[in-house]
């Protein structure tokens, strides 16, 4: 008999000898680097709204947010501009939610995850959400305002003015829409993997069709993600300033959007305004720090609105 390979009696105490791992503190120092950071980037946003805080604290009053602007904006309040970001907000998500949600139903139900169209849809989507936020702007320009508005007025109102093709919150919320269009579509495909295969089949057993399910059974389900998608969304729309520049903000409105085609102001360019275009910055800089103190507060109310209705389906969900 043979005497046995030496190679075949390779032991885990061999191992051991070839490879010294290293003990387990060794993860000390990445650990510390990384809280360092965390306390880095903590620090500084403490220091921004502190400083937010005390520099607009003085300047709220229910004068300030519910007048208008007064005396080239060097007195009177933001209520216009609330108005505006709110209708802003609301016009987009109304615009973005079911694109983007069936947007992302069809490619996770009804597509090959491995055929050319599907992989070209993702990288469009892909190269959407790297595109800079003043190309929208310009595209809105171009095609909401120049192509759809311009048209419009071509065949309703071709003695008067320009009605539609001109800058007006519509085409402001629509081009806010294509900004945030791929983070709704990426957090509801998220949602739509996370619900269990055993959910469809039995939905399909039960002799349930397919549009059925995507209804009754998989976008209940895929509800927390949704709202995620739209909470993202609202985080980023409310603060934008680059798209709604060319398409639908105003320097200074001292009334209200009455209408679907009418200017507006927003909270993020009148802050803008405030910080590089008054004439005196010294003696509107307690009127920027509130407006900047406002638009915070409003993004906050807007995502706490939105993570407390998603906390809700899911317990819903989870009860039933």
């Amino acid at each position: 008999m043979s005497a046995p390979d030496r190679s075949s009696q390779f032991t885990t105490s061999d191992l051991s000898h070839q490879y010294q791992f290293s003990p387990k503190g060794s993860d000390t120092l990445p650990r510390a680097l990384m809280f360092l950071a965390v306390a880095i980037i903590m620090a500084i946003l403490a220091v921004i709204l502190i400083d937010v805080i005390i520099g607009g604290i003085g300047t709220i009053s229910w004068e300030f947010l519910s007048s208008p602007p007064e005396q080239g904006m060097e007195a009177g309040g933001i209520f216009p501009a609330i108005f505006g970001t709110l209708m802003l907000v609301i016009l987009m998500v109304i615009a973005v939610v079911p694109i983007g949600v069936f947007t992302a139903v069809y490619l996770q139900e009804y597509t090959d995850p491995q055929s050319k169209l599907t992989r070209l849809l993702r990288i469009a989507i892909n190269n959407l959400a790297g595109v800079p936020s003043i190309v929208f702007g310009l595209f809105g320009l171009g095609f909401f305002i120049g192509f759809v508005g311009g048209n419009l007025d071509k065949l309703f109102y071709p003695e008067s003015g320009p009605v539609w093709g001109q800058p007006a919150v519509i085409w402001a919320s629509l081009t806010m829409a294509l900004l945030t269009l791929p983070v709704v579509i990426v957090s509801t495909e998220e949602a739509l993997r996370a619900i269990p295969r055993e959910l469809k089949e039995a939905s399909y057993a039960l002799g349930a069709t397919k549009l059925q399910t995507i209804f009754r059974v998989i976008l209940p389900q895929a509800m927390p993600g949704i709202f995620t998608g739209g909470i993202l969304a609202v985080g980023r729309g409310a603060g934008e300033v680059a798209p709604i520049m060319f398409t639908g903000a105003a320097y200074y409105l001292p009334y209200l959007p009455a209408k679907l085609n009418d200017q507006f102001m927003v909270l993020g360019y009148h802050t803008y305004v405030m910080a590089t275009q008054s004439p005196d910055v010294e003696k509107t800089k307690p009127i920027l720090y509130g407006t900047v103190l406002v638009l915070l507060m409003l993004t906050f109310l807007l995502n706490f609105v939105a993570v407390l209705l998603r906390s809700k389906i899911r317990t819903r969900r989870i009860s039933a």
